[in-house]
């Protein structure tokens, strides 16, 4: 199997697997406690029909949308997520340039494996930084201040990560960053020998945003759950996300919202956008899926700001569903990271390509000649 051979989520899934050391592709892969939220994400997409209209002449559909002040040429971006040296040895650096050449945003973790200043070297495209507050406010601060000055569009809060959600597969694997070895993991990593050696070859694993601050989780060996719990502020408020919109000033995301109340305190600190995510259903096992949070929070919000539907994102439909229920983009994580251990910056082109003409086909198919045109009369509940 090769990328030629991926046709879809599944397919680079499947490939991925086959790349990566099992600790890595689990972690990915898995999701908090029973697992049931990570399903429901995506499972969620299945209550309802799309509706389409025949003989609309629709032609060539425009794919493009605005989001964060930019436009962009598909409603999907590529959703901030950690650690990517892990997947393929040019990690965020595939990503960007892959997402640049889609015309979408790519958005860098705080936990990124390359820092700030090398991808706004290596790409021109719209930049989005992902936030956490850290114990220490001095990091913070330094994360903030060199977004701005290094040219990226936008910035999120993630606010769902206070403390680590139960990731069992973690546990069971024994994830650490950077990887060790132990009895369980000695046999995956010995049987991915071409994985080893682009990791042993090329640069040093480094949590590059944050190594100058603390030695933990690039150096040191930290599992992720450890990291968060012992690196993060578990008494973020809502002072702090209002601290992070003042300091920044400019098109500024929530991410983690899932309920109508915060969505609309999120409107009163000055958000420009919230992105309604469970984190992939890695944190709070048993809640809510984003796509069955939409309704109610486009009813309360929409046109205030701006919605992005994250998590469980496989197919081209479920972001023409999202935006027809208010949502104005939609951003993905596992997709693009399968895609990434499956080959590099092809194997992201690849899916980005692939997820691009789903949208312009079902387009056609709906009747849509704009993303402006879907809105609840696509959408039938059974």
């Amino acid at each position: 199997m090769n990328l030629n051979d991926c046709y879809n989520f599944d397919d680079f899934r499947k490939l991925a697997k086959k790349n990566l050391p099992a600790p890595i592709f689990h972690y990915i892969d898995g999701g908090a406690d029973d697992e049931t939220t990570l399903k429901r994400n995506t499972e969620s997409f299945l209550k309802c029909d799309l509706v389409p209209n025949i003989l609309a002449s629709v032609g060539e559909p425009d794919l493009s949308t605005s989001v964060f002040g930019q436009k962009i040429d598909i409603p999907l971006f590529l959703s901030p997520s950690a650690m990517q040296r892990l997947y393929h040895h040019d990690g965020d650096k595939a990503s960007a340039r892959a997402a640049e050449k889609f015309g979408t945003f790519y958005s860098m973790s705080t936990m990124a494996t390359s820092s700030i200043e090398e991808i706004a070297n290596v790409s021109g495209g719209p930049k989005m930084f992902q936030l956490y507050i850290h114990k220490d406010q001095g990091l913070t601060d330094n994360l903030i201040d060199r977004c701005k000055n290094s040219g990226f569009k936008a910035m999120c809060l993630t606010v769902d990560t206070v403390v680590a959600g139960n990731r069992e597969r973690d546990h069971r694997w024994g994830f650490t960053t950077p990887p060790k070895l132990t009895l369980k993991s000695l046999l995956s990593f010995a049987t991915h020998p071409k994985w080893a050696f682009n990791y042993l070859t090329h640069e040093k694993f480094q949590l590059a945003n944050v190594s100058h601050w603390t030695k933990k989780g690039s150096s040191i060996a930290k599992g992720v759950m450890d990291y968060i719990n012992e690196q993060y502020d578990p008494a973020m408020s809502w002072k702090d996300a209002e601290y992070v919109v003042k300091k920044w000033g400019g098109p500024f995301a929530l991410k983690g919202v899932m309920s109508v109340e915060d969505a609309k305190r999120a409107v009163e600190i000055g958000a420009s956008a919230i992105m309604l995510s469970n984190h992939g259903g890695r944190q709070l096992d048993g809640s809510r899926s984003p796509f069955d949070q939409l309704p109610a929070i486009a009813d309360a919000v929409g046109g205030k700001l701006e919605i992005i539907l994250d998590g469980g994102i496989r197919r081209g439909t479920h972001i023409l569903k999202a935006l027809s229920l208010g949502a104005t983009a939609c951003s993905f994580g596992k997709g693009f990271l399968f895609a990434l251990g499956a080959g590099g910056q092809k194997g992201v082109e690849k899916i980005l390509q692939r997820m691009k003409d789903e949208i312009r086909r079902d387009m056609i198919l709906l009747g849509c000649k704009s993303l402006k045109e879907l809105n609840k009369t696509k959408i039938a509940y059974r």
